[in-house]
């Protein structure tokens, strides 16, 4: 297990360094270091104006108002002058919504995407449509319009392309898979594969994780790629890197399963509601989180506390999220737990009893519990 740990810790420092000389670029005057680098929508207005978009610079805070997205973007963008035929009915923050997508797409990554391939925008359901004249062709064309200056900008959160014009405003319809007569046009594909946003929002998310300080957990995650790529969702409890350097990081990556909850997004909101007693499943099968301090919906719970499970307070709720992942910072590794004792015992993590508990007559029941809706085999470490 001591080699395992070795390894990880080596390929964290490899990742670190890398990730340092992709990042060395001069980059705009932009909000502080910690901030641009976990809401890459802060970075995007310098950027745009940097590189002469000043019309969408100017309309590039509005993004933060419209999107809960917060993570790295790409950017399809039309030239200032392309606008002006644009006419009086073109919304700009609209448009700047219409032109952007969430993810890193290079235009290597967009020629090996299948014909008509679609990618939703940061505009609530519109998607623009990717097609090439054939199979990795040079040309690119987004929304029927060309890319004609690729990789504009690419620092790890912001990827902008230049565009030959502009993409009219996207129909409502614009995510279903139109149905086309014409011989000209091959038949339409099949639906994207369900685990094509999961690979994206893992991708994300391990990016976001090195870049806050959790490398150690972004290795552990692309470890774990097959196994989660497949999943509807993730909750990840996550030590950072100098918490896996201390006595007490050995014991979390060799239970690294044990700290992620398959099929779930549960977000800082939600395990606050969770009454004390809540069981639910992790990827080790067979063991069980259970809440042993719960929030009864207010903020820190009945006795003032923050929310506890398996009598760890959770340091950091929400440290990173994204459409179908959320990682929660701890300050130590999950216990393992007898539940059944838990739940019996009518206490939380201070030694108060909690609401349900023999103190007002009766003992501590499983107030809910979040079945497991997978079958994962896994027996390998980690």
């Amino acid at each position: 297990m001591a080699t395992l740990l070795q390894l990880l810790i080596t390929l964290a420092f490899l990742l670190l360094s890398t990730t340092a000389s992709t990042t060395a670029s001069t980059l705009p005057p932009s909000p502080s270091s910690y901030q641009s680098r976990t809401q890459p929508l802060l970075l995007f207005g310098p950027v745009l104006s940097s590189l002469g978009f000043r019309n969408f610079a100017a309309a590039a805070p509005s993004l933060s108002n419209s999107t809960a997205w917060r993570g790295p973007v790409t950017f399809f963008a039309p030239s200032d002058s392309s606008l002006l035929t644009c006419g009086p009915s073109c919304s700009l923050p609209l448009l700047l919504q219409e032109h952007t997508v969430p993810g890193l797409f290079s235009l290597r990554y967009l020629r090996t995407l299948p014909f008509a391939t679609k990618i939703e925008t940061l505009a609530p359901d519109r998607c623009l449509t990717v097609t090439s004249s054939a199979p990795n062709a040079s040309k690119v064309f987004v929304g029927g319009v060309e890319i004609t200056h690729p990789d504009l900008f690419d620092d790890g959160l912001v990827v902008v392309h230049g565009l030959q014009g502009f993409v009219s405003h996207l129909s409502p319809f614009s995510c279903n898979i139109e149905r086309t007569t014409s011989l000209s046009f091959p038949p339409p594909p099949p639906p994207q594969d369900a685990s094509f946003v999961m690979r994206l929002m893992l991708k994300d998310a391990m990016l976001r994780l090195r870049l806050s300080g959790y490398s150690i957990v972004a290795v552990a995650l692309r470890v774990k790629y097959p196994y989660l790529v497949d999943l509807k969702a993730v909750t990840v409890f996550a030590l950072n890197d100098a918490a896996i350097f201390s006595d007490v990081g050995h014991e979390y990556v060799t239970s690294f399963r044990f700290h992620i909850v398959p099929n779930r997004l549960l977000m800082a909101s939600d395990l606050e509601r969770l009454p004390a007693g809540t069981v639910f499943p992790t990827l080790n099968l067979g063991q069980e989180l259970v809440v042993t301090t719960g929030g009864g919906g207010g903020g820190g719970g009945p006795f003032g506390g923050p929310v506890r499970i398996n009598y760890v307070r959770i340091e950091r709720p929400d440290l990173i999220f994204n459409l179908k992942m959320v990682v929660h910072g701890l300050s130590m590794p999950f216990p393992h737990v007898n539940v059944t004792a838990v739940i019996g015992s009518g206490y939380d993590a201070a030694g108060c009893g909690v609401a349900g508990s023999a103190d007002v007559g009766y003992s501590v029941a499983p107030q809910s519990r979040i079945e497991r809706t997978d079958e994962i085999e896994d027996h390998h470490g980690l």
